[in-house]
């Protein structure tokens, strides 16, 4: 059954935001696993990244975190589908910043006014047919039988053979040739010496196919030692004196641990045998299966590199490590088989082989320059390397990939001068392209008319003046000679207070308090409408306003936020609490899996309020009635589930602390403008989330899907970005 791939990343708080290298980080590893030096994110976790059926990138040109949270109610399927979301650093060069450069992309030939981009694979399919691994294997993927040496092949590569007179007196495995397509590999290295009688094993490692290490074991040579070798097997004088472990001992221990139908798997591997004095039917020796014409072998540092991203053998260890080895050796074979010939030819090997050589010459030369020659020297300095591409590391693993986006949009990198295609002709277009490409990024876009800066602006200010009125609460009346500090106190048990102040305008005292979290505003509404407070009965609500008639609404959205799925809000703590402390106090809550204590971002002081993430709904659901009127240090808890998902922590306490500074006399302006035009964005976006869904449900299921809004970074003034990614399962949905 094929594996299912999933993801995981704990983005609350500061975790949230992530810069575009990040990004550039996980797309190259789903894109490309563990070749090419692409390696795991620092911020989150691909599962079972080799069984990702493609990674989808959807762009929105120009349009930031504002304009989600903006038009919040009409992306629906976006909030409600993808899992993770965070918050994006914008960048001045976006298309850079996400493809690396050096992008090296010939368009294709494609309707009136839409730009589409297929890298060209370096090795046409009919330079194919004449590389040695497909005149060798075929071009078709098959199984790992199919790579076995046979008896004529062991034979003519000088592998140990049951009978032959050269191996008197060796050893057999005792395992028959009856193996299938599911038998088990084992990875073999062995480390030797010079004795008096030729090549002796001096170290033996065995892994399994998983690459765990069986088998690591110093073996002391029968006859005296000539040379040892240290350079490459690692191996001195001392380090065998008090090893008591011979080859015979060796040679019993791996006969009991390899199952009957056990493939052993080599770099050359006839001399591990040969040295070990053992006999085995069943190998695969990579040297032979990443064949070469004329004999020549590629060496088991260069295959590591070129195929797998990885070094070993470095120049500053002492010798090579024999396990480091026997895993490299393993994991090439289990490349062959999954990938197969046609995909192993397609990296072509030789034309990455000369460009090593080439660089190494190019750096001895440099090495013999000689030094201090002012400018001239300058002159000769090779540029500095800018980011590799990964799309440009696809083609070389022979991956096509697809570039979708309308013309027009010169920062895209993608554009010539067309505005006629539409959105809609590029989701036709992604429709029958993406499930033909492994790797795709779909570019949409509003027109020039909504990307103008006073628009921004304006935006920016409607979305300010929204959360102010969230974030805000009215309570009273109050008697006239109210204790002030009572009513503080009472509404500050329900999370961190920005300002508080008496409204004087009415015939009794009110209070206006304006909090710095979603969650605490909503709360003090719940919890403390028609309760007594410093003597009075009061009523507590929002301000009344045009933009807040949806209040309600909106609230009840954003806790079914998927994002805040299994998410509580927690209020009422002392703020003397450390983490060390809550993580104590909340380990007996079942399944909790993150805790953030979010802090103010001038003072670095903890707020009185934690956010609770649980593994499982449920158990969010029964810590949220444990934690309800909970006493921790002499205060009692509150709680509610979340409202705002973990990356805009920062960006709400960024928006709280800028009273309106931001483009607002740009604001108030074009107000009539903007009012014009949001009406006609409020059904683009709606349309663009209809978009989306339409191509997220034609993927394929284990599909990577990120859904960018780039963020914006001009001379008018920057936007945060905003990502959203998951990993779609059988049902359509965006997996953990």
């Amino acid at each position: 059954q094929e594996k299912s791939c999933h993801l995981s990343a704990a983005l609350l708080g500061e975790d949230a935001e992530i810069s575009q290298d990040q990004l550039y980080e996980l797309l190259k590893y789903a894109a490309l696993g563990k070749c090419h030096e692409a390696a795991q994110p620092s911020w989150c976790h691909i599962y079972h990244q080799s069984h990702l059926a493609g990674v989808v990138v959807v762009v929105l040109h120009e349009m930031s975190q504002l304009h989600f949270y903006r038009f919040y109610l009409q992306f629906k399927h976006l909030r409600k589908v993808f899992r993770h979301r965070f918050t994006l650093a914008p960048s001045a060069d976006f298309p850079v910043s996400l493809y690396g450069e050096g992008t090296n992309l010939k368009p294709q030939n494609t309707p009136q006014g839409l730009t589409s981009t297929s890298s060209e694979c370096i090795t046409k399919s009919s330079d194919l047919q004449c590389d040695p691994i497909i005149r060798r294997y075929g071009g078709k993927k098959q199984g790992l039988t199919s790579y076995t040496l046979s008896l004529e092949e062991q034979k003519e590569n000088d592998y140990p053979i049951e009978g032959s007179p050269g191996c008197k007196g060796y050893i057999s495995t005792e395992c028959d040739q009856q193996r299938t397509d599911s038998s088990p590999l084992f990875g073999l290295d062995c480390e030797m010496c010079l004795t008096a009688k030729g090549n002796e094993v001096t170290r033996v490692s065995l892994v399994d196919a998983q690459g765990q290490c069986l088998l690591n074991e110093l073996v002391k040579p029968e006859s005296r030692v000539l040379n040892y070798r240290t350079r490459f097997s690692g191996i001195t004088k001392k380090m065998l004196l008090p090893v008591k472990t011979r080859l015979s001992d060796i040679q019993m221990r791996l006969k009991k641990m390899l199952p009957h139908d056990a493939v052993l798997v080599g770099h050359s591997l006839n001399s591990d045998l040969q040295a070990l004095k053992m006999i085995h039917p069943s190998v695969i020796d990579t040297s032979l299966l990443f064949a070469r014409t004329e004999g020549r072998r590629f060496k088991l540092k260069f295959l590591a590199k070129a195929v797998l991203g990885k070094e070993i053998q470095c120049e500053q260890k002492l010798g090579h490590d024999p396990t480091e080895d026997a895993r490299a050796a393993l994991e090439l074979a289990q490349f062959f088989i999954e990938q197969g010939p046609t995909k192993a030819a397609e990296l072509n090997l030789e034309m990455l082989l000369t460009a090593e050589k080439l660089a190494e010459v190019s750096q001895k030369k440099a090495a013999l320059q000689p030094q201090g020659c002012g400018f001239q020297e300058q002159l000769n300095k090779p540029p500095p390397l800018s980011k590799p591409c990964f799309l440009d590391c696809l083609q070389v693993t022979g991956q096509k990939p697809l570039l979708l986006g309308r013309q027009g949009l010169d920062s895209s990198g993608l554009c010539q001068s067309n505005l006629s295609t539409s959105n809609k002709q590029i989701l036709q277009r992604a429709l029958e392209d993406v499930p033909l490409s492994k790797f795709s990024i779909i570019q949409f876009s509003l027109g020039p008319e909504y990307l103008a800066s006073h628009l921004h602006a304006g935006l920016y200010e409607k979305v300010r003046s929204k959360l102010t009125d969230m974030l805000t609460i009215y309570a009273g009346p109050f008697e006239e000679n109210f204790c002030m500090k009572s009513v503080k106190k009472e509404f500050g048990r329900c999370g961190p207070i920005q300002s508080l102040t008496v409204v004087t305008e009415t015939f009794q005292p009110y209070v206006c308090i304006q909090y710095e979290v979603l969650e605490a505003a909503q709360l003090a509404v719940e919890s403390l409408n028609r309760a007594e407070v410093a003597g009075s009965s009061i009523k507590v609500q929002r301000p009344v306003t045009a933009a807040m008639l949806d209040c309600n609404v909106l609230i009840k959205e954003l806790e079914l936020d998927v994002e805040n799925e299994g998410v509580i809000y927690v209020a009422g703590l002392k703020k003397s609490l450390t983490e060390t402390d809550l993580q104590e106090e909340f380990s007996q809550l079942k399944d909790l899996e993150t805790l953030f204590l979010p802090k103010d971002l001038q003072s670095g002081k903890h707020r009185n309020c934690c956010f609770l993430k649980f593994q499982k709904r449920q158990s969010a659901v029964d810590a949220l009635e444990a934690i309800n009127g909970w006493t921790m240090k002499g205060s009692e808890l509150r709680s509610r589930n979340a409202l705002a998902p973990g990356h805009l922590w920062r960006w709400i306490w960024q928006m709280n602390h800028s009273n309106g500074k931001q483009g607002k006399h740009i604001f108030y302006e074009q107000m009539e403008q903007l009012s014009d035009s949001e009406q006609d964005l409020r059904k683009n976006m709606k349309k663009l989330d209809h978009y989306i869904e339409k191509l997220y449900r034609s993927l394929q299921s284990n599909t990577l899907c990120v859904v960018l809004f780039p963020g914006v970074n001009s001379t008018h003034g920057s936007q945060s970005g905003l990502g959203l990614m998951g990993i779609k399962d059988d049902e359509g949905r965006s997996t953990c």
